[in-house]
């Protein structure tokens, strides 16, 4: 338990809050996808109370590539760190790919994500030059593979002597079929994986029959706008039985009509005048706000600095 120092009282941390959410039988958790420290801000400002890193945000705004398995750990981590720690407060459950290699390399992979102050990571069955799940093409490590990568950061997840929660993914429904994929489930959850996440439920009817198949291991949903599986709301996705269900595109989605437009009056018509036909231009301040102005503006006058005793 983390202490509070002013008091000497203990609250609990970001992942003991996320496993006390995943147990409560009375609540789905819906996570919004952000890729940036900014997305993440308005995340927290809005009160989503866990965030979920997405892995294809992340390789196309760090990166500016797309999700074809480019991202290395350090990619990933650095990304996730700066994240989780805007609000160590807030869970974080971020997208670990394939562990980036053998286990030793897994290992390091959940040791990282760890110390970075990341309450969940999903580890999928790819092969190391993997792709988004909701394309075509994927190719598969055998099962004995993607065990030995589970095993590995429960391994390391006990060496580090903290906590995460571990998730295990598997791509194996489009190649498998579902038996197959529930044979890679279970033998993930064999080797301490803490909840189970099929990649492409391609019904609801699947996605019902895969909560009551791997029960009582918590399941998540992941809703991917245009992508293979129902497009189910938070709600719903608990009626068919899920823990979690995360909104991975949800920011990028927004973004990209909306910079694009932009964008393109800038080059016609001289600015964007799409903004201004909202009735509302945002001040840099404002936009400052977001992320922590007023906070660090505090902090300074508290510490007896001189620099914002006047504002901004």
């Amino acid at each position: 338990m983390a202490t509070n120092g002013s008091n000497g009282t203990s609250k609990p941390t970001a992942v003991q809050k996320l496993r006390a959410m995943i147990a409560d039988k009375n609540r789905v958790i819906a996570c919004p996808g952000v890729y940036d420290g900014y997305t993440a801000r308005i995340a927290l400002q809005e009160g989503c109370d866990v965030l979920y890193m997405t892995g294809a945000g992340t390789t196309m705004s760090v990166l500016g590539m797309a999700d074809m398995g480019v991202a290395t750990l350090n990619d990933m981590k650095t990304n996730a760190e700066m994240i989780a720690n805007l609000n160590p407060d807030i869970p974080l459950i971020a997208d670990a790919d394939t562990g980036y290699g053998g286990a030793i390399m897994v290992g390091r992979t959940v040791t990282q994500y760890m110390r970075a102050g990341v309450s969940g990571l999903h580890i999928e069955d790819q092969v190391q030059t993997k792709r988004c799940g909701h394309l075509k093409g994927k190719e598969l490590v055998d099962t004995s593979v993607y065990a030995s990568r589970i095993k590995a950061a429960v391994m390391a997840r006990e060496a580090a002597r903290g906590d995460i929660v571990i998730i295990a993914r598997t791509d194996a429904l489009q190649s498998l079929g579902y038996e197959g994929a529930m044979e890679r489930m279970r033998a993930a959850v064999k080797e301490g994986a803490d909840v189970a996440f099929l990649e492409g439920v391609t019904s609801k009817e699947m996605a019902e029959q895969f909560c009551k198949d791997m029960a009582p291991t918590p399941c998540l949903y992941n809703n991917v706008a245009g992508g293979l599986s129902p497009d189910f709301t938070a709600q719903e996705a608990k009626g068919v039985g899920y823990k979690i269900i995360i909104f991975p595109a949800l920011v990028m989605e927004v973004v990209y009509p909306a910079v694009r437009k932009a964008v393109r009056e800038m080059l016609d018509e001289g600015k964007p005048k799409s903004v201004e036909k909202s009735g509302y231009r945002y001040s840099p301040k404002e936009l400052f706000e977001v992320c922590g102005l007023k906070e660090a503006m505090d902090f300074d006058v508290a510490a007896g600095g001189t620099a914002y005793s006047n504002g901004a």
